[in-house]
């Protein structure tokens, strides 16, 4: 399974679920980095010295960050959705299809995964 970094803003149910589905998901609490208003560009940083796929619903800016910074583990950008569940059976389900994602940047959506 993935090993996955979630963002400060990326909802702690859809991190537990992600784990239950096999995935190993560090987030900025565990690595005592919660509530610093740490930049984007710092948590890609955080993320490729530890070998693992950035997740997060902050799009536009990690899809910025992809143009700049093409070598990274990945990024997993979606919208927001209060269906945790759902959200997190969207991105395994998106992560599982995507094979490898070092250097990728996956778009996860409601409805088909892209």
């Amino acid at each position: 399974m993935a090993r996955l970094y979630a963002n400060e803003n990326f909802p702690v149910e859809v991190v537990e679920r992600l784990r239950v589905l096999g995935h190993d998901v560090l987030t900025t609490h565990d690595v005592g980095k919660s509530n610093q208003c740490i930049e984007d560009d710092a948590v890609l940083r955080f993320a490729i010295e530890t070998g693992r796929c950035v997740i997060t619903i902050n799009r536009k800016d990690f899809m910025r960050l992809h143009r700049i910074v093409s070598d990274h583990s990945g990024i997993v950008v979606r919208t927001e959705n209060r269906d945790y569940t759902a959200f997190a059976d969207r991105i395994d389900e998106t992560i599982r299809q995507s094979g490898e994602l070092a250097g990728q940047l996956v778009r996860v959506v409601r409805g088909n995964p892209v």
